[in-house]
């Protein structure tokens, strides 16, 4: 595959919009007020997180990507936008006066994520009907639809969302969150990883029961495949011919931030080009083997991927 087929897909990422920043510093002691490092601050990153660093992975490998989302009128708004722009994301930022955007903020020293304070609001309803038909508007122009929930309040309408897509033959990934999968119901794909997988099946003793459980919450959602992201065990495909495990291809895990994101766009990338499914769960796994090799919420690029 080259290239250029990717430049001749489009993939729309809808969700919950972050900034995700970073503050790294050096720890030398420990503070006299409580048993706790001090951190003095020497560098600082912004990086797009959320949906948007699905929509950011999605554009490192070279498809033409939009993302819709809701963010604050606020400077950290206007800095998603920004980062979008400098990846060559189309933007279609929804500004919600009455929020706050979304900020994670990780403070890192000596390579090692020491804290992360978050700063959320849920956008309004006024803000998520005109997204809603935004939506709707966007559709019919791209191949791969991939929501991504990250339970923030960005996709309350993802009924509506599955149900456009489906009447349209879109491939529609879903990256879920909590313990009711029901909405999701009717989408292509889910990625759900081990944990969030646990809180909608229940525990399992065995692969074989595991199996069982999936393929049963697979059928009653109608889906045409579950993906489970299962950290270092790998990952497991159900489909209604083949259950199907890939073990993990990381040498070394240096950050796990943003691996889901990683899979998912990976995911939607190669099935935009028309790769079989199977083919496009190993592709993927790759993926998510070199970016748990690096800091932070990072991205895989073509060339990586195909090195040859």
């Amino acid at each position: 595959m080259t290239n250029s087929i990717l430049k001749n897909r489009k993939m729309l990422v809808v969700g919950d919009v972050m900034l995700d920043r970073y503050w790294f510093g050096d720890v030398n002691r420990i503070s006299p007020e409580a048993p706790v490092p001090v951190v003095r601050i020497n560098h600082r990153e912004e990086r797009l997180g959320g949906a948007a660093n699905v929509a950011r992975n999605s554009a490192a490998l070279g498809i033409a990507t939009s993302l819709l989302g809701v963010v604050g009128d606020d400077e950290a708004g206007n800095l998603v936008d920004a980062l979008l722009r400098e990846a060559q994301i189309d933007s279609y930022l929804n500004r919600d006066k009455a929020i706050s955007t979304i900020i994670k903020l990780r403070v890192i020293g000596r390579q090692q994520q020491l804290l992360r304070v978050d700063f959320e609001e849920s956008p309004t309803e006024v803000v998520l009907r005109d997204k809603l038909s935004q939506f709707h508007s966007l559709l019919p122009t791209h191949d791969v639809i991939i929501l991504s929930d990250y339970a923030k309040g960005a996709l309350v309408n993802v009924r509506d969302m599955i149900k456009s897509g489906i009447s349209l033959n879109k491939t529609i990934l879903v990256d879920p969150k909590g313990a009711d999968f029901a909405r999701y119901t009717g989408a292509t794909m889910l990625t759900p990883n081990k944990s969030e997988l646990r809180q909608v099946i229940g525990d399992w003793k065995s692969e074989a029961e595991l199996t069982e459980k999936a393929q049963n919450l697979r059928r009653q959602l109608n889906l045409q495949a579950l993906l489970v992201t299962r950290s270092e065990e790998g990952m497991s495909l159900y489909t209604e011919d083949l259950t199907h495990h890939v073990p993990t291809m990381a040498r070394e895990v240096f950050d796990v931030s943003g691996a889901g994101d990683t899979v998912i766009a990976t995911l939607g990338a190669m099935l935009a080009t028309g790769k079989p499914m199977l083919e496009a769960v190993e592709i993927a796994n790759r993926a998510a083997g070199i970016v748990v090799g690096k800091l932070g919420t990072a991205t895989v690029t073509y060339a990586e991927l195909f090195p040859n």
